[in-house]
C-alpha cells in the first residue's frame, strides 16, 4: 500500500521534473512574482509565480512550484498563491531562491543552485 508520504514525494519529483523541462529551453530562467495579498500585521504574504515559456505564453507555475518545494498552496480570489511568512527581506526572492534550490540542488558544489533562476516582480 502506498503511504501518504511516498505519494507526496512522487508528486514532488514529478513537479520538479515538469518545471525543469519548462526551464530547459530558456536562455534567461526568470520567474515573475506577483504579490496578491499582505496580511494586516505585515508578517505574511500571498505570492503567485509566473514564467514566460519559449513560445511567449505566460504560465502560472504556482501549483507546480509549491509541489516541487513541498510547500502548501491555496486559492485566493481565483488565483493560486503560496503563503510566505516573515518580514524584513524580499520574500519574492526568497520564494524563487527556494524553488531554484529545489530544482537544481544536484549542481556541483561550486555553484549555488539557488541562483540558477532569477526573480522579478511583476
Amino acid at each position: 500500500m502506498t503511504t501518504k508520504k511516498a505519494l507526496q514525494e512522487a508528486e514532488q519529483k514529478e513537479a520538479q521534473e515538469t518545471l525543469r523541462q519548462l526551464f530547459a529551453n530558456q536562455e534567461r530562467k526568470t520567474v515573475y512574482t506577483v504579490l496578491r495579498h499582505v496580511s494586516q500585521s505585515g508578517m505574511s504574504r500571498d505570492i503567485s509565480l509566473k514564467m514566460v515559456d519559449d513560445t511567449g505564453r505566460l504560465l502560472d507555475i504556482t501549483y507546480a512550484a509549491a509541489k516541487a518545494m513541498g510547500e502548501n498552496y491555496k486559492d485566493r480570489n481565483g488565483q493560486r498563491v503560496i503563503r510566505v511568512n516573515g518580514c524584513g527581506m524580499d520574500m519574492g526572492f526568497h520564494l524563487v531562491y527556494g524553488l531554484s534550490h529545489a530544482l537544481y540542488k544536484t549542481l556541483s558544489v561550486a555553484n549555488d543552485a539557488g541562483y540558477t533562476l532569477t526573480q522579478e516582480w511583476a
